[in-house]
């Protein structure tokens, strides 16, 4: 959006995208158009584990004629899992990648796919800890087949890579490195854990937040994030008490998706800043660094907005992100802080917990701050925080009772 209040934006969403209950029975068919022998990328189930979704894959891909070979992804990928899902594509003779899974496995899947094409390994085009190198050419064919409803990393067009040597995790990036196809079923998540659909739940939120309240928000990703943001608020609670109510996972696996779309045109900000150095540096899950310092970042955010101006534009998005996530009807008023609310009464109802529990002490805040500071996603903040500010959020969320 312009400076000058004139709208104007870029949006970028070449993905195919086939949503709905029942799709992923068409795997198969949908592969078959992309190669002929599929490196198969996975964080959760496997071939041999009948009736996984893992097994019902590779079983579609071999009626389909196609030849494929298993890579099992463990946690959060780093650079030595890219180049070992490289060695085995390459060895195997692999022309395309289908990632299934979490966020984890798909960005695996996706960095591989990026790197197979355009050769050299993973560290030539990582942004700040590498070469930073551009992918000139496009990925190989790949698919996307997300199981839980959290990243959007199926629609992105970046891939978040820890690179452990370097305490930090960092992005291959470019249009190029978008799945041919994106099949979302939300059937699939069904058997997903409580704990682990709450934080991923919780990772898209922030996303559609952040992606809303971003200085480069636009209309159609205040479409989608405001969307994605009502159906969070009104089905993460119930996807995670009631894990077979597919209305409820559908609206989840429908926001995490728009959530990947709008921050992959829009931008994020300091939540996903912080949540990099710390899930390079700790064993913290994304998505629980995210739930935990949300509500902190989204205070932040309102009182230096608040200092700037009063009556900033921007303090009528947090008021929005309250009634989308309460329901109010439009012409209802809503405090800014109402969303805030919600945000921190949602977090302690899903058992979200602080981040002292995986290690993180006060004598790490400063080396967090500095390494957050440098990541992409720390630009679009909507305004400036300084590193007082920063250290104060991170020492909330450490000292959190939940």
């Amino acid at each position: 959006m312009g400076t000058d209040g004139m709208e104007w934006f870029e949006f970028y969403c070449p993905t195919r995208i086939v949503f709905g209950r029942g799709q992923f029975a068409r795997a198969g068919e949908l592969a078959r158009s992309l190669g002929r022998s599929a490196l198969v990328v996975a964080n959760g189930g496997s071939p041999d584990d009948p009736g996984s979704a893992v097994s019902r894959l590779c079983e579609m891909l071999t009626a389909a004629g196609l030849k494929w070979s298993f890579l099992r992804q463990r946690n959060e990928p780093d650079v030595a899992d890219v180049e070992g899902g490289l060695e085995q594509a390459r060895r195997d003779g692999c022309d395309m990648v289908v990632g299934i899974g979490g966020g984890s496995a798909i960005d695996a899947a996706k960095a591989v796919a990026g790197v197979l094409s355009n050769g050299g390994t993973v560290m030539d085009y990582l942004e700040i800890v590498g070469k930073g190198r551009k992918l000139a050419k496009p990925a190989a064919p790949w698919m996307a087949i997300p199981a839980t409803a959290g990243t959007g990393a199926e629609v992105t067009r970046n891939a978040v890579i820890a690179c452990r040597e370097k305490r930090f995790k960092a992005s291959l990036r470019g249009e190029h490195l978008q799945a041919r196809v994106a099949l979302v079923d939300a059937e699939l998540g069904v058997t997903v854990a409580a704990d682990v659909t709450a934080r991923c739940g919780m990772d898209a939120l922030c996303q559609l937040i952040e992606s809303y309240t971003s200085d480069a928000a636009g209309a159609m990703t205040d479409a989608l994030a405001l969307e994605g943001i009502a159906r969070v608020g009104r089905s993460l609670r119930l996807a995670c008490s009631r894990g077979e109510d597919l209305d409820a996972r559908e609206d989840l696996a429908l926001a995490a998706m728009f959530s990947g779309i709008a921050l992959a045109n829009a931008g994020l900000g300091a939540v996903h800043g912080f949540a990099a150095p710390l899930g390079a540096n700790f064993p913290v899950p994304h998505g629980v660094a995210c739930a935990a310092l949300l509500a902190g970042v989204m205070k932040a955010n309102v009182l230096a907005l608040r200092r700037e101006s009063p009556s900033h534009p921007w303090l009528r998005r947090y008021a929005r992100i309250g009634r989308a996530l309460t329901w109010r009807q439009s012409g209802d008023p809503v405090a800014v802080e109402e969303g805030i609310c919600f945000v921190e009464e949602l977090v302690g109802a899903l058992g979200i917990p602080p981040l002292r529990r995986f290690g993180l002490t006060e004598q790490c805040i400063p080396d967090m701050v500095a390494l957050a500071k440098q990541t992409s996603s720390m630009k679009h903040n909507p305004v400036s925080l300084d590193d007082d500010v920063l250290a104060g959020i991170l020492h909330r969320a450490i000292a959190a009772t939940s």
